[in-house]
């Protein structure tokens, strides 16, 4: 009966544990770290390393990067130290002012996305940390060359992150991929999100960047 409401309510299974143990069981699913998922592993690798040369990444609930691929490395190198000391926060990486804030182009309706996902996912999950980080988010003022005017008018399906760099605007789609039917409680909270070029000169733009360099920091 547990495992029925839950699979209607659409509860993830770190709650479910709780469920159980209130019932008097024993927790039903376990958690192991992304280093002993086997083929799961596998898969996350698989993924990360066939989407280059555009930028991808495997995220927890909370943001916290798990695994990336060198175009994604590439994109996050030159920011501040303590940015980058693990867990790496890939929203506070983002958005935070000594972070990629003053490299967004759109910063404020990136931000503005940004902040609705992270409400979305809590409301969601309530993952623990996940408040605290919001409040955080949320404190955040905007770079001075934060620009309000909308960078790709052209396309009204979705919004991109442009990325302001020495060789002109790099504009970048998102979308997340999730494990189906998981049984284990990180294999639940495992997301990876991969970056597309928006247009075609961020689609050279990425090749030059991932042909260029295996990592480091991206030219701004």
């Amino acid at each position: 009966m547990i495992e029925r409401l839950c699979d209607e309510l659409e509860v993830p299974l770190r709650d479910r544990n709780t469920f159980h143990l209130s019932a008097g069981f024993a927790p039903a699913y376990t958690e192991r770290p992304l280093a002993d998922l086997g083929v799961a592993r596998a898969a996350v690798d698989a993924v990360l390393r066939g989407h280059e040369p555009n930028p991808a990444m495997a995220i927890n609930v909370r943001w916290d990067l798990l695994a990336t691929n060198e175009a994604m490395r590439a994109l996050l190198g030159g920011l501040d130290e303590q940015l980058l000391e693990p867990p790496v926060n890939a929203l506070r990486a983002m958005l935070h002012p000594d972070g990629m804030a003053s490299r967004v182009r759109n910063y404020t309706q990136w931000r503005a996305a940004t902040l609705r996902r992270v409400r979305r996912q809590l409301e969601r999950t309530a993952a623990a940390g996940l408040e605290d980080l919001l409040t955080e988010l949320e404190s955040y003022p905007a770079p001075p060359t934060s620009d309000e005017a909308d960078p790709n008018p052209v396309n009204d399906l979705v919004m991109p992150v442009v990325l302001i760099t020495d060789d002109g605007d790099l504009s970048l789609h998102h979308a997340l991929t999730v494990f189906g039917a998981p049984r284990d409680i990180t294999l639940d909270e495992i997301a990876i999100e991969t970056f597309f070029p928006a247009d075609e000169h961020s689609a050279n733009l990425l090749r030059l960047l991932t042909h260029s360099q295996t990592a480091g920091a991206m030219p701004v």
